[in-house]
């Protein structure tokens, strides 16, 4: 197997109770990645990602910050143990995103976690303000679900993979969207379990907060390229990097096309940092000739480096 990959990075979602215990009961550093975390955010990140309940560790303010400092704690330990690795550039999905850019060098470890940390605060604030909802379109045509959004006056949240879109917005029109879905071809049309509007019109107060927030922060062109969720392709430049941070609290998450601008270069292999195994999952709707492999946890870890020494 080629040691060159594509690290993506989990979003919101795959958060799982335990995640990151058994890596810091094996690992001296990661411990050391996970105690950081705790103390740079003033409470007891830890607590929640190893013991949960699984209310606290879904709080917006609790999985963005875990999913983050796990994410980045099996990317270190990965390269630790394939020295020789060649990244060919990175993407995370939504929140994953925060994760990319650390990974590739955007700003370092404490400034990520300031900036995810803000941004789980502001958007759980949103959520609290306004009642929101989201549902997966899965079967249907694109331009299908577009048109029944703006019907609906919705927004298209995430072109997650073909087939699988999600919409986002008010309850009521959500709650339209869902029951109209099977008369315009989509097979099937399910509301998620999920706590506010993401990446909806809904999300303006969080994205406003967050801009000001990026003003303030250092920033560095990435080592690699990093692909942007809004655009789908290699942000260039530090203004552009905030830009796009920021448009991609209330703009599309453009999953499939991100994924096609490395396939497009090329790339066959992809390493999926986070639990839950989904952007696994999407990739083979995406290109079932792609290689994933996963890494969430201490096997899978020793997995995914004993596949690529080959």
């Amino acid at each position: 197997m080629s040691r060159r990959i594509v690290p993506i990075f989990a979003g919101q979602g795959a958060q799982a109770v335990g995640m990151g215990r058994d890596l810091a009961e094996a690992f001296p550093e990661a411990r050391a990645r996970f105690e950081a975390a705790d103390d740079l955010l003033g409470f007891s990140l830890t607590g929640a990602m190893f013991d949960g309940p699984q209310a606290e560790l879904t709080r917006t303010s609790r999985c963005q910050p875990a999913l983050y400092a796990h994410g980045l704690a099996c990317f270190d330990l990965l390269r630790e143990r394939v020295p020789d690795l060649e990244i060919a550039g990175t993407a995370g999905l939504s929140l994953g995103e925060f994760t990319a850019h650390a990974a590739a060098g955007t700003f370092d470890f404490e400034t990520g976690m300031r900036l995810v940390a803000k941004r789980g605060q502001f958007m759980e604030e949103a959520t609290d303000a306004i009642e929101g909802a989201m549902a997966a379109m899965i079967g249907g045509d694109e331009e299908a679900v577009q048109k029944l959004a703006a019907e609906c006056d919705i927004d298209v949240a995430n072109f997650n993979a073909p087939g699988q879109i999600v919409v986002s917005g008010t309850k009521p029109g959500v709650a339209r969207a869902v029951a109209e879905a099977k008369a315009r071809g989509i097979k099937i049309a399910k509301e998620l379990d999920v706590a506010g509007a993401y990446h909806s019109r809904l999300m303006r107060p969080a994205r406003e907060k967050l801009a000001a927030e990026l003003a303030t922060v250092a920033i560095r062109e990435p080592a690699v390229p990093v692909v942007c969720n809004v655009e789908a392709r290699a942000v260039s430049g530090v203004e552009d990097i905030r830009r796009t941070l920021e448009a991609q609290v209330t703009g599309s998450v453009r999953w499939a096309e991100s994924m096609r601008v490395f396939l497009d270069r090329g790339e066959t292999t992809f390493v999926e940092f986070g639990p839950g195994g989904v952007l696994a999952g999407l990739m083979k709707r995406i290109e079932r000739a792609a290689t994933v492999l996963s890494v969430a946890d201490v096997p899978s870890l020793e997995a995914a480096a004993a596949a690529l020494r080959g």
